[in-house]
């Protein structure tokens, strides 16, 4: 369904339920258990389920249904992953005690349950300077066709590229040959408007730098990567997965989007890089990266993977650094992850405190660097993790706005959330399913 020109909150062939529950028949119910493993109480936690691992499917009933011991209906959706038009995956987030257990029951329908979401996608592009917005689930970018480029000159994108959001903060990418990745802070617990980015008429226009009741752009990004965006080393130089808004010609061949879902409670982006030749190298790498999101934290997890490796190359991880009076903090988190974390005002003109922190995987990390001042990449950290070839490194993206949560006005405030958000994550949960 299309709104305003808009991606709508509901794309069918792509998740399986959007948005009180509104039932059809309905099949037996199987039994899923579920069962804490940590000594922590566990919020909002993902749980993905295999398609394989359920029971076979009565033919027409399409769409899941599931419940709590009491009754209560907990979101849930049906994921197509690969893109063969097939689900994939159960995916769906619940509260479980230290320790303890939770039983739920799975049906399935014949018509789709509807739930309030609490994660979105929102990616329009208009083809012309005098065409308005429209939605889109997947677009390439060549590396003619910058808004610098000849016979272009002007800015295709919406927001500059897709942003993905909860019920907690946003986040943006710059699909425009920069892939930098910012954050629309949140002050409240619904989706922004679809309409953030255009104007009355369709227009890409630049309306999301001012307070809204919802919230706004609040971070300032410059020749940074953002906060979660990727970078190479090679040998002891990075380089720029990309050119900066001054450029018009990209060095990356071609570019790629492609929307994977987007439902109540998970949304996700795939991002592909094909024949990119760092600035002043011969060498060709093709990388990818999935940002995902789901409801209950100020951060998105991403996977990124890359090909073409010559064995010198080091994968970077970037949080910008653009306010030079914070500095930034090391914490290892138990024996499964690495946290740097920085607390300043990496906002626009320095107006509001704003914690950034990458939560990044022990067994890949190999330090952090700090980028140049000047330059195409500069201002920034970047974590330094182990690079091989086709093989995916996941990582959280965190970003605490004073403005969302009280907490984050302190450092130590928001160095406690980081700490057990990682714990959180690294959390194991049984599945039996009878």
């Amino acid at each position: 369904m299309i709104k305003n020109g808009l991606l709508s909150l509901s794309i069918a062939c792509l998740c399986g339920a959007v948005v009180s529950c509104q039932s059809g028949d309905k099949t037996q119910p199987q039994e899923i258990t579920l069962t804490n493993r940590s000594a922590i109480s566990l919020t909002d936690k993902g749980i993905a389920i295999k398609r394989a691992a359920l029971t076979a499917i009565p033919e027409g009933m399409n769409f899941p249904l599931l419940l709590t011991g009491q009754g209560d209906t907990v979101a849930v959706q049906a994921d197509d992953l690969d893109g063969d038009q097939e689900w994939d995956e159960l995916f769906f987030v619940t509260d479980l005690p230290a320790n303890g257990t939770q039983t739920l029951h799975l049906s399935w329908l014949a018509t789709q349950p509807r739930y309030t979401p609490r994660t979105s996608v929102r990616f329009g592009k208009r083809t012309s300077q005098n065409t308005p917005v429209q939605a889109r689930t997947s677009d390439t970018l060549l590396a003619n066709q910058l808004p610098k480029s000849a016979g272009y000159g002007y800015q295709p994108y919406q927001t500059d590229g897709p942003t993905w959001e909860n019920d907690k903060v946003g986040f943006r990418h710059y699909f425009d040959g920069r892939n930098a990745k910012d954050i629309f802070g949140k002050r409240v617990s619904y989706m922004s408007p679809e309409t953030v980015g255009i104007n009355a008429a369709g227009e890409v226009e630049d309306n999301y730098h001012v307070m809204e009741a919802w919230g706004r752009d609040v971070m300032a990004v410059g020749n940074s990567t953002g906060i979660g965006g990727i970078a190479l080393m090679i040998g002891d130089t990075p380089y720029r997965l990309g050119v900066t808004a001054a450029d018009s010609v990209n060095n990356i061949e071609s570019t790629t989007l492609r929307l994977v879902c987007e439902g109540p409670v998970r949304s996700a982006l795939r991002l592909g890089y094909t024949n990119w030749q760092p600035d002043g190298t011969a060498r060709r790498y093709t990388l990818s990266e999935q940002p995902t999101i789901w409801p209950g934290m100020y951060a998105y997890r991403n996977t990124a993977s890359v090909s073409g490796l010559q064995g010198d190359e080091t994968l970077l991880i970037g949080m910008n650094n653009l306010d030079p009076s914070g500095q930034v903090t090391e914490i290892d988190v138990d024996d499964t992850w690495v946290v740097l974390l920085t607390h300043d005002r990496e906002t626009y003109n320095n107006e509001w405190l704003l914690g950034l922190a990458l939560i990044l995987p022990k067994d890949a990390y190999l330090g952090y660097t700090a980028a140049p001042d000047t330059g195409n990449l500069s201002r920034a950290y970047f974590a330094k993790m182990k690079a091989q070839e086709n093989q995916p490194v996941t990582y959280y993206a965190v970003g605490g706005w004073e403005m969302s949560d009280e907490k984050f006005k302190s450092e130590a405030g928001f160095k406690a959330y980081v700490q057990n958000l990682a714990r959180q994550l690294a959390a194991e949960v049984d599945i039996e399913i009878k």
